[in-house]
């Protein structure tokens, strides 16, 4: 079995926008959490427009629907599972839906923070590798900032699928 994050090729544009990629994969997994939450919280309103009318939220219904139902306590374990990118139902339907519905996903849960979405805490503190990240974000041309979100949030889930290998790999032609 393999995870997503080994089978999807990077979307990032550059080597700054690489860093922000990489910068994230080195926060723990509920410093990744509240990143998510604060890019939302702070760009929402730029991402918002690029991310859900490109998106089709019929295909996430456990992830925007059923998920909605459970406790504070198993939305945050899923939403853990997903950022670790464990084999759970969870996880699998979110690596099963490409980056913009997984983006999506992700602008729901934080527009429902509080309400239908268990919230971050009210004493929590972001660290400083996280608001580094949010500034090193926020700095960036809009098209680069939605280059890594899709790259981030395409290497999060998990999927058993593996790539198609290409004729260079395989050395044969296909036959048409």
């Amino acid at each position: 079995m393999t995870a997503s994050s080994n089978q999807k090729i990077s979307q990032a544009l550059n080597n700054e926008t690489q860093k922000a990629v990489d910068a994230f994969n080195a926060l723990d997994t509920d410093a990744k959490l509240a990143w998510l939450y604060f890019v939302y919280e702070k760009m929402g309103d730029s991402i918002t427009p690029a991310a859900p009318t490109a998106a089709e939220p019929e295909l996430a219904p456990l992830l925007l629907g059923d998920y909605l139902k459970l406790s504070d306590e198993q939305q945050l374990e899923i939403m853990r599972d997903i950022v670790n990118r464990k084999d759970t139902e969870y996880s699998r339907a979110y690596g099963a839906i490409k980056e913009n519905n997984q983006l999506l996903v992700w602008y729901a849960w934080a527009v429902a923070m509080g309400d239908t979405i268990v919230d971050i805490p009210d004493n929590y503190k972001p660290t400083k590798a996280i608001n580094d990240l949010l500034s090193q974000i926020e700095g960036l041309e809009f098209e680069e900032q939605i280059s890594i979100l899709r790259t981030i949030a395409g290497e999060l889930g998990y999927s058993d699928v593996k790539p198609i290998e290409t004729q260079a790999q395989t050395g044969k032609t296909s036959s048409l």
